[in-house]
């Protein structure tokens, strides 16, 4: 099974906006180490903004969309020399693969995408993967690639996804700020958290921080994937949280692993609008793992077409997320009737608003 490696800007990039050559090297022959071991490994990468902003000699990260893109642009491809010059020595085929959101999003464009990572897995390859800045617009300030790293962790059912920053793991508080913090060597469950001011800073040239790569946690481990978070600048962390040894903090499995339609649908695929039902169909959706029918909806939000996701939302806060089969003014003429009624006005539409083999629980 792959295990799958983020590096982020913190370890890329010091604070200078200079490359952290010796991490750098030290990540990537732990890599190389580890796949001629046998093990399949896919690296995820932040830090072409980083690494433009230092070649163009500008001295704060911009602000403007356009800037970024730009120097993306100038970044992205001499941050992939450096991976491949390193991992060649340590006898490794590296690929550059850039993603955007957009790409997980449609689901033929995720499943092309999992088959040519699978493909060059199989080939001994180690796939470099980072964000497409340069044709993303929001998607900039994804979480500095957490997210990204979960979702290719998920899309190639990971064993294992490791998250590099320069930190030690998560502490009981910011430890930048309170020196009395203490690491939390495991997380058994996501409220333990609640309480904790696990920080929001980042490097200067980042865009995550520390409650990023909580949620990316959260997302691959309710995905059926453990996690570390540990320090990538620390020389053998990746190889000893590879072997399951004592590093950073570890996140237990917290859900059994569902269809790979169904993680897609969960994490990866945006929702678009929101339908409002009643209490009986919140149960019904919930508890019986049954379809969603007209008679159950009370109200729609927004605009969508069929085939879009939608959040499901019932008295009590969300239930799920599912794909619809009408759209948002078609479901506003059928909301509240029954099966029959609806047959009657669209002869040739479908029982099911939502059918339950496209839905998810939250």
């Amino acid at each position: 099974m792959t295990l799958v490696v983020k590096l982020g800007s913190s370890i890329v990039a010091a604070d200078d906006g200079s490359l952290r050559v010796g991490v750098l090297d030290s990540v990537c022959a732990q890599a190389s180490a580890l796949r001629r071991a046998g093990e399949p490994l896919v690296m995820v990468t932040s830090g072409s903004i980083a690494r433009g902003i230092r070649i163009l000699g500008l001295e704060t990260r911009p602000r403007a969309i356009d800037e970024l893109q730009a120097a993306s642009a100038v970044g992205q491809g001499a941050l992939f020399r450096e991976y491949e010059t390193r991992l060649e020595k340590g006898e490794s085929a590296a690929a550059q693969v850039l993603l955007t959101a957009a790409d997980v999003a449609s689901r033929t464009s995720y499943l092309y995408a999992r088959q040519t990572l699978r493909r060059l897995l199989e080939w001994g390859v180690i796939p470099v993967i980072n964000e497409n800045d340069t044709t993303a617009t929001d998607e900039i300030t994804f979480g500095d690639n957490d997210f990204l790293a979960a979702q290719v962790a998920i899309m190639l059912e990971a064993r294992l996804l490791v998250l590099l920053t320069n930190t030690d793991g998560v502490y009981t508080a910011d430890p930048g700020i309170n020196p009395g913090a203490s690491l939390i060597e495991r997380v058994s469950d996501f409220s333990e958290l609640a309480d904790k001011d696990i920080g929001d800073r980042t490097s200067v040239f980042g865009s995550g921080g520390m409650r990023s790569k909580v949620a990316a946690a959260k997302m691959a481990s309710r995905s059926g994937i453990e996690v570390r978070i540990c320090n990538g600048t620390v020389d053998g962390t990746l190889a000893r949280a590879a072997a399951g040894e004592s590093a950073g903090t570890a996140f237990d499995i917290h859900g059994s692993p569902e269809s790979g339609f169904k993680l897609w649908l969960r994490y990866a695929k945006p929702s678009s609008g929101r339908i409002v039902i009643d209490s009986g169909a919140a149960t019904v959706l919930s508890q019986s793992g049954s379809s969603l029918l007209p008679v159950g909806v009370t109200a729609v939000e927004g605009s969508f077409e069929a085939g879009d996701a939608v959040d499901i939302f019932g008295p009590e806060g969300i239930v799920g997320k599912g794909l619809v089969s009408y759209s948002a003014d078609e479901i506003r003429r059928i909301k509240g009737m029954k099966s029959g009624e609806v047959l009657e006005l669209m002869p040739h539409a479908s029982e099911e608003i939502v059918h339950r083999d496209y839905f998810v629980l939250s």
